[in-house]
């Protein structure tokens, strides 16, 4: 069975949207956007 109260003690509360957004974006990670942008970038400068 489910012990409620050993839950309880161990629940956290998710991230607001703003802490989520803030967490998210603080880090400066490559995503698949910016991969295809530099694909692209290289792809026209060979063709050139």
């Amino acid at each position: 069975m489910i012990d409620f109260e050993e839950e309880l003690k161990k629940f956290q509360p998710s991230l607001e949207v703003e802490d989520a957004e803030e967490a998210i974006y603080n880090h400066d990670l490559t995503d698949m956007t910016d991969i295809l942008k530099e694909m692209m970038r290289e792809a026209k400068k060979n063709r050139d």
